[in-house]
């Protein structure tokens, strides 16, 4: 392959990290660059992610650090708050679309998906027109080596992509029974359920923030 892009193998805790940061960049604009607080409800989330994870803050520090280290993601400071934060720099090191960013971050979060789940998973990281461009979108990630199609699972109508990030990978049996069925549904819900408990991990860090001053 011509120019071919060098993946590296990240943890499963980077690519938490890495996902959330590539999701609050868009679904939650106002609270990006994310707190430590914030990014730890974000790993943490019981909704769009796979596996439920319960990530504490030196696991979540530890990520960060390599991650920075590899230029994946870096740091910023200023405005009204002095508290360190963080933001992904996954399209600056790799010259993708913000088309092809939603799909790497769905993937991220997710685990392998098929193009009619990241048509409906995509939601507000990027208003997909069609499922063809979903796609074309796919075609061209695993055409540059992002990505990699799975084997298609007896039965299975579409077949499954699954990001490079973490090495190869290789098709394993699971039990997927309804799961597209439940990845259509409480889509909006999942998304408010998110923003709260953002929004609350931001309230608290504040507050802690303002008892260090008064005391």
């Amino acid at each position: 392959m011509e120019n071919e892009i060098k993946i590296p193998v990240l943890t499963a805790e980077q690519i938490r990290v890495l996902g959330s940061l590539m999701e609050k960049a868009k679904t939650t604009p106002d609270y990006y660059p994310m707190t430590m607080n914030g990014l730890v409800a974000a790993c943490n989330q019981k909704t769009s992610r796979k596996p439920v994870v319960n990530y504490d803050e030196e696991t979540i520090g530890a990520a960060l650090n390599s991650l920075k280290i590899g230029g994946l993601i870096s740091t910023a400071t200023g405005g009204s708050s002095r508290a360190t934060k963080y933001k992904h720099n996954f399209a600056i090191v790799y010259p993708i679309l913000p088309s092809e960013v939603a799909v790497m971050c769905l993937l991220f979060l997710r685990g392998p998906q098929t193009p009619g789940e990241i048509n409906t998973n995509s939601g507000r990281l990027h208003e997909f027109e069609t499922l063809e461009e979903v796609n074309q979108t796919l075609e061209k990630l695993a055409g540059e080596g992002y990505i990699k199609q799975l084997p298609k699972r007896p039965g299975q109508k579409e077949q499954r992509y699954a990001h490079l990030f973490s090495g190869d990978v290789e098709f394993i049996e699971e039990d997927y029974a309804n799961e597209e069925t439940s990845a259509r549904s409480n889509s909006a819900l999942e998304e408010r359920v998110a923003k709260l408990e953002l929004e609350l991990a931001e309230l608290k860090e504040n507050f802690d923030k303002l008892m260090k001053e008064l005391y």
